[in-house]
């Protein structure tokens, strides 16, 4: 990984409340995190985490990915 670049989660195919554990453990070693799941929950699960733990998270748009995808940083 390139300095700067977000770590990737790809949760795809994961039902919550997996894809938030995975986001939640990837977050203990790295300060900004992408996040990709198929769960229409992820969302809602993602945002709660986030604001439980005082993150910034934000939706966006991965090249070539269809799923819903989210951004998540420590300030």
């Amino acid at each position: 990984m390139t300095a700067g670049a977000p770590a990737l989660v790809d949760a795809r195919g994961m039902r919550c409340p997996w894809p938030a554990v995975r986001l939640a453990r990837a977050m203990r070693e790295f300060r900004d995190v992408t996040l990709v799941a198929d769960d229409p929950r992820a969302g809602a699960e993602v945002a709660a985490l986030a604001a439980e733990h005082g993150w910034c998270v934000e939706p966006v748009d991965v090249a070539g990915l269809d799923e819903p995808c989210w951004r998540v940083r420590r300030d």
